[in-house]
This record gives structure tokens, sequence and C-alpha cells, in this order.
């Protein structure tokens, strides 16, 4: 039996913030404590997002923390063969097409209201009267033909899980006008070809979830991930922690003298360690971090949190 594996995935379109370190310090605490494999992949393809110098920081600010790896995952952006063949099967099942359609007239299309803060929900009346069975990479979106079905998984923490992507997001895109697969594909494509058997990650990607194991369902790929959604770190608003609450990122915090041990013993009290003090190595957090102890709820990064930082700047 394959040893199982998970993935500390980080996108370099920007700067690591306390929100991601809670994270990924619990996607390796886990790992650590289980005998998992990590795989360390950087997800570049969103290439005009992705920041100057990002991954040599990002990987810089990871190994400060304490967070290591087994093994590096090759650039997305290196190669693009695999998404593309992943599209050629989809296509030669008729379950792609090609879709011009803007963002607007797709909301404004009868029958398609706002699934959420960012994406409206694409209609199947908005699917062309033909569906092509061959993949071309031409300058435009290409979208996946979302079945009518429910999507059911048990989440480690989250718990019984049940989506239905037709009624949320409908038809969703797979592949970019850049000649790029979107971040769904991509994911699935990289999970499956990395041996990634645990994924751990924000539950606000629990319905990014449903769509991917559709995906792999699609493309036949199996095993299927298990997967743990954890709660997000927020503001004082109750909105996702962002540039909008302060300068949170790790590096600021680093710049400003404060140690690493410092900003973990934070991430523990917020990770349900009880007792944690004012400074904990990552290994002291691995050896204490229990999943079932974990707070349910979402957690509120303060003032208090960002002063309690800045005054452990020296040990």
């Amino acid at each position: 039996m394959s040893r199982p594996t998970t993935r500390i995935a980080p996108s370099p379109t920007g700067a690591l913030h306390l929100g991601n370190a809670r994270t990924f310090l619990v996607n390796w605490a886990m790992a650590r404590q289980s005998g998992w494999k990590i795989v360390y992949r950087i997800e570049d393809l969103d290439t005009p997002r992705v920041k100057p110098g990002a991954i040599g920081q990002t990987t810089e600010i990871l190994t400060w923390l304490g967070i290591d790896w087994d093994e590096q995952a090759p650039l997305q952006s290196e190669n693009t063969k695999p998404y593309q063949q992943a599209m050629e099967m989809l296509a030669e099942q008729s379950m792609v097409y090609p879709c011009t359609l803007s963002r607007k007239e797709i909301a404004e299309a009868a029958g398609a209201p706002h699934a959420g803060e960012h994406e409206p929900r694409f209609d199947p009346i908005l699917r062309p009267a033909e569906i092509p069975r061959s993949f071309t990479e031409a300058a435009t979106n290409w979208r996946f033909i979302t079945p009518e079905t429910t999507v059911s998984f048990d989440d480690r923490f989250a718990g019984p899980i049940s989506r239905n992507p037709a009624h949320t997001v409908g038809d969703f895109i797979v592949w970019t006008q850049r000649s790029q697969p979107a971040y769904q594909l991509a994911v699935v494509i990289d999970d499956h070809r990395q041996g990634i058997t645990e994924v751990v990650r924000g539950d606000d990607l629990i319905d990014s979830a449903a769509r991917q194991l559709l995906l792999y369902r699609a493309l036949n790929l199996a095993p299927e991930p298990t997967y743990t959604h954890l709660p997000l770190v927020r503001g004082t608003d109750g909105r996702r922690l962002a540039k909008r609450h302060g300068d949170t990122r790790l590096a600021h915090y680093k710049d400003r003298g404060v140690p690493p041990e410092r900003i973990i013993a934070l991430l523990a009290r917020w990770s349900g360690i009880r007792n944690a003090g004012d400074f904990l190595t990552a290994k002291d957090f691995a050896n204490r971090f229990r999943l079932d102890t974990m707070p349910r709820g979402d957690l509120t990064f303060t003032p208090e949190d960002d002063q309690w930082l800045i005054e452990g700047g020296s040990r």
C-alpha cells in the first residue's frame, strides 16, 4: 500500500499571512504525526498575478517557521501537457465546450443568480447548441458540463458534506482564455499525478471539493483524496483575512524582529492548544496539536493579537 501523501501548495500571487500560516502549520503537523509524505507544490498558473520574487520569499518564510517537506514538485507552469491531455479526454466525451460569454452576460442571463461573492452561476440554458468533441487551445474559456447530481464526501473535520455544483455554480471554467488550465482542473491533475491522498485546506474551498470530485470521476481518476477543511482566520469585520485588515504578512512580522516561535504560539492558541505560552516551536506544535480539539468556528484576528506579536519581538 502506498504511503499517504499530502501537499503544501501556496500560490505566489501574494505574501503569506497569518491565516495561510495556520492552515499550512496544521497540515504539516497532521502529516508529521501520521507519517504522511509531504509534497511542496508552488501553484503558479495564475501568471498575471504572480508577484516577482514571491516564490523564493514563500519558501523562505515556510522554512523560517519550521515547516519542511519530503519532495518538491516542479512548477505547474513548466509542463502544461498533462492538463491539455485531460482537456482532450473531456472533449472526447463532450463534457467541455468553449465559451465567450462575459461575467456580466452570465450574471444578467435569466435564471443565473449569483452563487457567491465572486462567481455567478452559469445556467445550462447558456450552453451552445452543439458541443465539440475535440479540444483546441483557442484564446477562450472552456467550461465543464456540470451534471445534475449531488456530490457527497466525509470531511475529516467538517463531517459529512453534500453539494450540488449544478445548483451553486453551474458549468464552471476548466480552461482559461490565457491558454492555461483553471484552478479546478489543475489541482485535480496535480493531486492525482503527485499521489496526493490527503488534502488539508481552508473551508472556503468546500464547494470546490465537490467540483473537483466531479472532475476526478469524469476523468476516471482514483483514488479520490480525503479532505480536511479547516475554519478560516477572519478580521474583526468578519471577512476573510486580507490587506484590508492591516499588514498580517509573515514577512512583516519577521522584519519587525518577531521570532517564528511567537507566531506559532499565537497559531497554537487559534488551533486549540492550551497553555501554548509565549513561544512555541513548530515541532512542539506538531507534538501537541489534536484535530479533535481544534475550534469549530472561524477565528478572529484582532488588533490585540497584532500588538501581542509585536511586543514579543525579542526573547
